[in-house]
């Protein structure tokens, strides 16, 4: 079974209501991207697309299985692509919105966990 890097920055972090998905997977530590995304508050989650911002998440190990599970949850190919990112622990997936009409509430932040509760 082939191992994966993964970027996480919004539900999937640790104590964000999806990190069940990660539960039996390893986090290598936080991470913040280059300068190239901007993060959206879509109110139960996050979307990220290019932009001109950091984005700051958690770089973690997950197996094939757990990959296919994050592009379910996901709805790769329809909501979310799958691209890679360069991090300090290696390339690793990360997942961009691809419905930009929704787009309206920006976490300026750049952190989901920062984000203002509305």
């Amino acid at each position: 079974m082939q191992q994966h890097l993964v970027f996480v920055y919004g539900t999937l972090r640790h104590g964000e209501v999806n990190h069940e998905y990660l539960a039996n997977s390893q986090c290598l530590g936080t991470f913040d991207t280059k300068p190239e995304y901007t993060l959206y508050d879509l109110g139960d989650y996050p979307g990220l697309v290019e932009g001109h911002n950091t984005i700051a998440g958690e770089v973690y190990v997950i197996d094939d299985a757990t990959l296919a599970q994050l592009d379910i949850l996901e709805e790769v190919p329809i909501e979310y692509r799958r691209e890679q990112i360069e991090t300090r622990y290696g390339d690793a997936w990360i997942y961009l919105y691809q419905e930009p009409h929704e787009l309206q509430h920006e976490i300026a932040s750049g952190d989901w966990l920062q984000r203002s509760r509305r």
